[in-house]
């Protein structure tokens, strides 16, 4: 095993047990390199929110600088040959390895730059891009990394990563808020005469998350027939994945708005039973593969 890997293994163990849990599905491989993309994908957010391993974001001098320093050193990866730390080591590897464009990296910085930047939501199509350069982008070059080449199925693992991202917003809603957050679309919020406040989701607020839930349910359904085109392994580790995160939705859905009087989330034993309903998935969408049309669906910028 190389530093690189055994470092980033370390870093997701630490701060993200939902995709550690569904990397282990994957060949040595392929798992090597998602791990090390996700390890630089975490620190880099870290990085711009001045905190470690996905814990509350803290101040930390200035996140401007914070950014360009980030920008800079993923720069450098990419293109040069001077010694860099590890989760850049990590990212240098991997896209190399697999012909990464610099727009992909680059795009995920942007959508921190938005964070910096305070951005403003008001619609849903503002929060699906914000959504596509945290996430989908993600989706995006993981699925580069397990052989994918075709721009249609890019397109259903960039889905993947929206679905996720929705959710994430879902589910995160009340503490993004303490902090300053709010990707809800202001134009719902307003309809919906909510605000983001207080311990426990108000009724309206709550009406408003279980909108943004359903929104994300096309965008699982897009990704989900993107399986029959992944290694069998990888599609039973995207399958999982996509088990557990929709998992959360339910029980926003089941919980009411007091589901968030505890942190949302899913046992390990549940993320158990999830993964071998998930081998069924895998195994049906290579036997009788749906044909799930995306129109009307946001789609990534290409070139």
């Amino acid at each position: 095993m190389t530093a690189p890997v055994a470092e980033s293994q370390a870093a997701i163990a630490a701060g993200s047990q939902s995709f550690a849990a569904a990397a282990r599905l994957m060949p040595a491989g392929i798992r090597d390199d998602t791990v090390m993309l996700y390890a630089w994908c975490r620190h880099a957010d870290d990085v711009v929110d001045g905190q470690e391993l996905g814990s509350t974001p803290v101040a930390q001098g200035d996140p401007a600088a914070r950014l360009a320093r980030l920008k800079a050193e993923t720069l450098e990866a990419l293109h040069g040959s001077d010694p860099v730390s590890p989760p850049f080591a990590a990212l240098r590897e991997v896209a190399r390895r697999h012909d990464f464009p610099d727009r992909w990296p680059l795009d995920l910085i942007d959508g921190f730059a938005m964070d910096v930047a305070g951005r403003d939501y008001r619609t849903l199509n503002d929060t699906l891009d914000y959504s596509y350069h945290v996430a989908g982008v993600v989706g995006v070059m993981m699925a580069r990394v397990m052989g994918v080449r075709d721009e249609g199925v890019l397109d259903r693992a960039c889905d993947l990563g929206l679905a996720f991202q929705l959710t994430n917003i879902a589910r995160d809603v009340i503490d993004d808020a303490r902090i300053g957050r709010v990707y809800l679309p202001g134009d719902w919020l307003d309809e919906a005469g909510a605000t983001v406040d207080g311990r426990i989701p108000s009724p309206r607020l709550h009406g408003v998350i279980l909108r943004l839930l359903d929104a994300a349910e096309p965008y699982y359904a897009s990704a989900l027939a993107g399986l029959p085109h992944l290694p069998p392994r990888c599609a039973w580790s995207i399958a999982s994945a996509a088990r557990i995160y929709r998992a959360i939705g339910t029980r926003i859905r089941s919980g009411g708005p007091q589901a968030y009087s505890q942190r949302i989330g899913t046992s390990g034993r549940a993320k158990a039973g999830l993964a071998l309903r998930a081998l069924a998935d895998a195994g049906i969408s290579r036997l009788a593969p749906r044909s799930v049309p995306r129109h009307g669906l946001w789609t990534r910028a290409k070139g």
